[in-house]
């Protein structure tokens, strides 16, 4: 099993940067496809970005590409999405997920662990 805490959210202008982080526990935080997920307040849980195992092959929502780049560190247990030109529709509680299964995947329910979230609110 792995636990996972994210950190990084906050209040920030249109056009600013955030840089999310997600802390997993367990000694194979290697062997786990780690990806973002967000819910926009009112609507539902969506795919932002997917990482796999060894850091290469990335995939984001289209929204995001270009502006989001996601990130991983498996010698900390750490994952990242480092965020730029956030626009007021980036607004959302983020959440990182992970899964043992060796194939990316942006569907919500394809991934057994999920942190708390962190919220993300990007003023206009």
């Amino acid at each position: 099993q792995v636990q996972l805490v994210e950190s990084g959210g906050g209040l920030v202008q249109a056009g600013g940067s955030l840089r999310l982080a997600c802390a997993a526990s367990g000694r194979t935080f290697d062997q786990y496809i780690m990806a973002w997920f967000r819910q926009p307040p009112g609507k539902e849980r969506e795919f932002v970005a997917v990482v796999g195992r060894s850091g290469s092959g990335t995939l984001y929502k289209n929204s995001v590409q270009g502006r989001f780049t996601i990130s991983r560190d498996n010698a900390k247990n750490m994952m990242f999405l480092q965020m730029n030109r956030l626009k007021p529709e980036d607004t959302a509680l983020y959440y990182c997920a992970a899964d043992e299964s060796p194939t990316r995947s942006d569907q919500r329910d394809y991934y057994d662990y999920w942190g708390q979230g962190t919220q993300v609110t990007v003023s206009s």
